[in-house]
């Protein structure tokens, strides 16, 4: 059955941490920093916005117009770092089983395990992301409100969707290579389709309910109201992603667990 995919990570585990480790490692081998660079990327990247934002453009966020421009680029990397988590499965998702083949021709090997070790290894670096994130907002606002603690909920809705959308595009991507083009374009056009540079509240109200609609805006918006607001995530909106992540990962996985058969025939 279809559903028993999602118990490779338990069955697979030792094989689940060797893949993602070597995932990350290999990323920053040769380098001169090595995995220093998982940290030193966002850090600059944060600078940057930082600088842009606040130094140059001094725009302000709506509601906190006082506080100025770092906090107006604390924001926008809370949205930012929400973005390139989905940015970093959906980009390699096409690709995940095309890139190993000898895993699918000569290898008995859990295919099954790559949508995860691929979430796994974005989830690493999302989460140093928000660590940097978290010492930014202390050293500017020099508190961390108590939801602070729901931050890691935020985002649990994302998961299953992104789960699920690396199951089915990992399987499509075997039998139609065009589709890791396609989702390049369309990764491009969601940073700007999304509350990343902006909130959902500045958009017209006629525009509010369409942008709601995007999967990624409750993730964002309720990061940013756990980190900053000091409120919790809205618990409406988080049910009804959750309960549509979940709805995405059983699709994503029966499509994967009915095409696998012919992975080995296109190969």
């Amino acid at each position: 059955m279809f559903l028993s995919l999602f118990a490779a990570p338990l069955r697979h585990r030792a094989l689940l941490r060797q893949f993602m480790r070597r995932e990350v490692l290999g990323r920053y081998r040769g380098s001169l920093l090595g995995l220093g660079w998982a940290f030193v990327l966002p850090l600059a990247m944060l600078a940057v916005y930082t600088f842009v934002f606040a130094g140059v453009f001094r725009l302000r966020w709506p509601g906190a117009e006082e506080a100025g421009g770092v906090v107006f680029a604390l924001r926008l990397f809370a949205g930012l770092i929400v973005f390139q988590l989905v940015a970093e499965v959906l980009g390699r998702a096409p690709t995940l089983v095309t890139a190993q083949p000898n895993l699918v021709k000569k290898v008995v090997f859990p295919l099954e395990l790559l949508p995860f070790v691929s979430l796994g290894v974005a989830l690493f670096h999302f989460a140093v992301s928000v660590a940097l994130l978290l010492v930014a907002v202390l050293l500017v606002e020099q508190h961390l409100p108590v939801t602070a603690l729901l931050a890691p909920l935020a985002i649990l809705p994302l998961l299953p969707l992104l789960l699920g959308l690396g199951f089915l595009l990992a399987a499509l991507g075997v039998f139609v290579r065009d589709i890791a083009t396609i989702i390049g374009v369309g990764v491009n056009l969601l940073l700007f389709l999304s509350p990343v540079f902006y909130s959902v509240e500045s958009l017209a109200p006629r525009w509010q309910f369409w942008m709601r609609l995007n999967p990624l805006t409750p993730a964002i918006e309720d990061l940013r109201r756990t980190l900053f607001a000091g409120l919790p995530p809205l618990w409406a909106d988080w049910w009804l992603a959750l309960g549509g992540g979940l709805i995405a990962a059983a699709g994503g996985a029966w499509v994967f667990a009915k095409t696998r058969r012919g992975f080995a025939d296109v190969l």
